[in-house]
């Protein structure tokens, strides 16, 4: 009757402490650990995810917890703060906005970590309780977004510049041999982040890993340190990650 509904509200299927390193956010309260909560499901269908057991399975079993639970349990377990995360937290969007929403009452810090697929008015709404993000930047290519992600580029652009004014932000790049592991996708990449967002702004590059869909062979460690010397040409913080 033109309501729509979440089958997700309350739903988690991973609760833990994580370190914040893993999420990865190298320059936000390095050292601690976050309560990290993620349901199921994801707006992409990207052919290499390495959560798909959650992301891509509409049976994966879920746990029920309140936001009020999820505030209480990071207070208890001495955590700074909580991460929106595991899965893709813009498709949990009320839970996400309201236990946000309390847990800044509550004095702790939210972090999301996200593919950064999400339209305007609803990250502008979300974005004054959101302290640090870290963003999935697949690629500097629309069309790998179309082919191997089942998504667009341009809204993740938005999505960035957007975060980049409200909340600490770092990028991280998941580099795949032969879909974008070469030197002008490094270049495109890094003058993209220099020239909206500046040179301070922090970029992991990760090591592919054949998973889900997907059977290319790893990323060659080589090219990952290509990779970060490119990027260190303009950027101050690059990191190395899955090596």
């Amino acid at each position: 009757d033109g309501l729509l509904f979440s089958e997700i509200y309350n739903e988690t299927t991973s609760v833990a402490m994580d370190p914040i390193e893993k999420k990865p956010l190298y320059h936000f309260h390095p050292g601690k650990s976050i309560l990290s909560l993620g349901t199921r499901g994801c707006n992409f269908d990207c052919l290499f995810c390495q959560n798909w057991q959650i992301s891509q399975n509409p049976r994966a079993y879920t746990k029920t917890i309140t936001s009020r639970e999820a505030v209480e349990q990071a207070k208890k377990l001495n955590s700074f703060g909580i991460a929106y995360t595991y899965n893709e937290p813009s498709i949990w969007y009320e839970f996400v906005l309201d236990t946000a929403r309390l847990a800044k009452k509550e004095k702790l810090l939210n972090v999301l970590v996200t593919n950064g697929y999400i339209n305007q008015d609803p990250l502008k709404e979300l974005m004054p309780y959101i302290d640090a993000l870290n963003v999935d930047f697949k690629s500097m290519d629309n069309n790998f977004y179309v082919k191997y992600c089942n998504g667009t580029l341009s809204p993740v652009l938005e999505t960035i510049k957007t975060a980049f004014r409200f909340a600490h932000i770092e990028l991280t790049n998941l580099i795949i041999p032969t879909l974008n592991d070469t030197r002008d996708d490094f270049i495109k990449l890094r003058d993209w982040i220099f020239e909206n967002l500046g040179p301070e702004v922090p970029l992991h590059f990760l090591r592919y890993f054949p998973c889900y869909k997907m059977d290319i062979a790893p990323t060659p460690l080589e090219t990952l340190k290509t990779a970060k010397k490119i990027a260190l040409e303009k950027l101050r913080y690059v990191y190395l990650g899955n090596v």
